[in-house]
């Protein structure tokens, strides 16, 4: 019996999606920098806070973008030096802070939002209805088996596992 060969990286589900994931966050980079002259974590860490129905902790920022909390801090640091986001207190934790937009940032959000709507317009736009359909389906299995196999990964022992959240 011939036995097929091990997969090579590029032929990999988390490849090549981390692939396309790649292509999309650069082209989105360009046109973010050249007409909202922000980076690409400046334009998650503002829409995350746009989008978001009450002020933000860094904690909770940091979590919702992927980042490490230094990380995020740092962006945000730099958006608030630019006075797109406010810092305000956490009335539940008198160190906390609680992160806002500022007039300024909801514009600059808004701008951004529909700049974003319309990139996602027009790559969706390649798809038919039906692959588009298909792809919805096939995006919220592939999360929610994904979810699982971290759930799994938590339950061995380990000692990075106590880290990873799905």
């Amino acid at each position: 019996m011939l036995q097929r060969a091990a997969p090579t990286i590029k032929e990999l589900l988390s490849y090549r999606i981390h692939t396309v994931a790649n292509l999309l966050s650069r082209g989105a980079e360009m046109r973010y920098r050249r007409d909202f002259r922000v980076s690409l974590w400046e334009w998650r860490t503002i829409a995350l806070l746009g989008g978001a129905v009450q002020p933000l902790s860094l904690q909770e920022l940091a979590r919702a973008a992927g980042v490490d909390k230094s990380q995020m801090s740092r962006v945000v640091s730099g958006l608030a030096r630019r006075r797109l986001v406010r810092r305000g207190a956490d009335a539940q934790d008198g160190r906390g802070v609680r992160l806002t937009l500022s007039g300024s940032g909801v514009r600059l959000y808004e701008n951004l939002i529909r700049a974003a709507a319309e990139r996602n317009a027009a790559f969706l736009g390649c798809l038919s209805a039906k692959e588009l359909a298909t792809l919805e389906a096939a995006m919220v299995k592939l999360a929610k088996e994904a979810r699982a196999m971290i759930l799994r990964e938590q339950a061995r022992p380990g000692e990075s596992n106590a880290r990873t959240r799905p």
